[in-house]
């Protein structure tokens, strides 16, 4: 295997990978023995058929996609740990050569986590926050109201995207504007709806319903990598003992074996919790 890496700037990286014929016959001869073993063809018992008529029976353009399926599992994982890349996305595999009797050619583009510049959302965040700090003679402080500790959180996480730099490339944009929209879609299918009469009934247009999730998906990555940043730059981390304590607060018992075995997902959740938590006290 060769490959050739291209940086395209804001962390995206375009790999052209070219596969030796002989290494492209060896897997499909491995998947095609495979296949054999598994075969039920009339006449024959199961993985008893020859395989030239297994082969024969076989879609071979959906065979050769297979094949190139598993070059590219086995092909990926090595460049990317040999390049010591981070990838978020693994945008698009385009084939651009996969001839028989001939080397195979095809092109990955990934993207990795966005540089972020946190800049002085402190010192920002922390003007914001001071006309609250005043205390007035004669008057006794009082404990602020759940509703206004979050509307100073809301004020003090847009002062922060507001000073915050990411450089974010459409790649990871446009992934989680997808993601975005199908959560949408799935959304509408359960009110029993189409996509035409959800927007007619918003009076949106399709154009208009993308701007708005891209808006959407830019200022959540925005937010969600900034958090990210703060939570490293702070040394905040979630303890083992937190983990556990969360786990132990759960009071329904089929819900607390799943935070168990998706243990990682909640100390995220935790770690961004407590990332907001900081925010709110500066």
């Amino acid at each position: 295997m060769n490959y050739a890496l291209k940086d395209l700037g804001k962390k995206v990286y375009e790999i052209t990978v070219t596969v030796p014929w002989p290494e492209v016959e060896e897997t499909y001869q491995e998947m095609l023995e495979e296949t054999v073993r598994n075969a039920e063809i009339s006449g024959f018992r199961k993985g008893k058929a020859p395989k030239e008529l297994v082969e024969k029976n076989s879609n071979s353009k959906a065979f050769y996609e297979e094949v190139l399926g598993t070059l590219v599992r086995k092909t990926y994982p090595e460049i990317v740990k040999e390049k010591n890349l981070h990838p978020l996305v693994l945008s698009r595999i385009e084939i651009l050569k996969n001839e028989e009797k001939s080397d195979w050619v095809y092109k990955i583009t990934i993207c990795e986590a966005p540089e972020v510049d946190l800049g002085t959302y402190k010192e920002e965040i922390g003007k914001l926050s001071a006309k609250d700090k005043i205390w007035v003679p004669g008057k006794d402080k009082e404990e602020p109201k759940e509703e206004d500790k979050n509307k100073k959180l809301s004020e003090s996480l847009a002062k922060m995207l507001e000073v915050v730099k990411i450089e974010l490339s459409d790649l990871i944009v446009e992934d989680e504007m997808s993601k975005l929209l199908s959560e949408l879609l799935e959304e509408i299918k359960k009110l029993g709806l189409t996509l035409d009469q959800y927007l007619l009934s918003t009076k949106k247009t399709p154009e208009t319903l993308k701007a708005q999730y891209r808006e959407k998906a830019l200022n959540s990555l925005k937010l969600e990598f900034a958090l990210a940043k703060i939570a490293d730059s702070e040394n905040i981390n979630v303890t083992p003992e937190e983990l556990e304590k969360a786990i132990k607060d759960v009071e329904d018992e089929k819900l607390k074996e799943q935070l168990k075995k998706s243990s990682y997902q909640l100390a995220s959740l935790l770690r961004r919790q407590k990332t907001l938590d900081f925010i709110a006290g500066l």
